[in-house]
């Protein structure tokens, strides 16, 4: 079946399914539906937890011996799966094997990027609907996000003006992730007070502080010795990368879109308030580098993007920043 992420709390308490799959590109939502898939799972006894990632070098016959394995002394287990591009690939006759007939003592976890549209058509997806749970994450609307933020704001027991919630909004232009960043770094600050733009101009917006923004700014600006300085700070202050991954990522997207718009004679400035780029610099940024990289290079670096978020996630020998080092100096190279 198909569900809501809004909906899931409510299922999970009629029971466990053995499969879900959580599909879309919104980081904090989809971590946040798999949290609490995890968590049923830990209630009900599943401590145990194997995880895959469904790259190149992915042996599907290690998964396939894992599903088929006996567990000893009745252990219950969770095995998470990763589909990063939202493709199962040469994994399907594996999990079409197993959606046959799912065992009791496993829940199996397919965490993916958007799901891919010829995979909907594939039997693993069909037994899938019909044997657990997909849960489609669709990205808030520009018109909802100061909406949401009141609603997570309001969760978290934060009182925030009118005015604070609008430049926050403002600020943070659709971004989940950073905004659950924020929100934690204001709670932190404010101690229970109702917070007002002066404290968010204070907590959030200090010019003297890097943040993530500006880093996904000044790398598809291709300025690599400052985006170098901002890498290290960040790095050394804790910053999680995949917000600004996920800015960087849909700035790339946006700027191929952009090179097949003015191909076929779009205005370049129409196009981009079409998509909701109103902010001058942003604007500037993405034309200038729509103008000075071509589409290999683009595509190049949205599988730089990949790797830097599977390193965020823990998987490869390499931490994140390594590979943020790298993508600037890509970025940065003349054609």
């Amino acid at each position: 079946m198909k569900t809501q992420a809004n909906q899931l709390p409510q299922l999970l308490k009629k029971g466990l399914a053995p499969v879900y799959l959580i599909s879309g590109d919104e980081p904090l939502l989809v971590q946040e539906c798999c949290d609490q898939i995890r968590q049923a799972a830990r209630d009900a006894g599943f401590q145990d937890r194997l995880t895959f990632h469904a790259d190149n070098q992915l042996d599907w016959g290690t998964v396939a011996d894992e599903f088929n394995a006996m567990s000893l002394f009745a252990e219950r287990r969770r095995i998470e799966i990763h589909l990063p591009n939202g493709k199962v690939g040469k994994g399907k006759d594996v999990l079409e094997q197993y959606l046959e007939a799912p065992t009791d003592d496993i829940i199996l976890l397919l965490i993916s990027s958007r799901l891919d549209a010829a995979e909907t058509k594939r039997k693993w997806y069909k037994s899938l609907q019909n044997k657990g749970v997909h849960v489609p994450v669709w990205p808030v609307d520009a018109d909802k996000f100061q909406g949401w933020l009141k609603q997570r704001a309001t969760r978290q027991g934060l009182h925030l003006t009118q005015g604070a919630l609008a430049m926050l909004a403002e600020r943070l232009e659709g971004n989940l992730l950073a905004a659950s960043q924020e929100m934690d770094r204001l709670q932190l600050l404010t101690n229970g007070e109702t917070i007002d733009e002066e404290t968010v101009e204070k907590a959030v917006l200090d010019s003297s502080r890097f943040n993530g923004f500006e880093l996904a700014t000044e790398l598809l600006a291709g300025r690599a010795p400052h985006a170098a300085k901002m890498i290290g700070v960040l790095q050394q202050e804790g910053e999680n990368p995949l917000g600004m991954l996920t800015v960087l990522t849909r700035d790339l997207n946006l700027t191929l879109e952009l090179k097949s718009a003015a191909s076929q004679g779009e205005n370049a400035s129409a196009f981009l308030k079409k998509r909701g780029v109103f902010q001058p610099q942003r604007a500037r940024v993405i034309e200038q580098a729509a103008r000075r990289l071509t589409p290999p290079q683009l595509h190049h670096a949205l599988e730089m993007c990949a790797r830097i978020d599977r390193a965020a996630k823990g998987f490869g020998d390499l931490p994140p920043w390594h590979h943020l080092r790298d993508l600037s100096a890509f970025l940065a190279r003349p054609n």
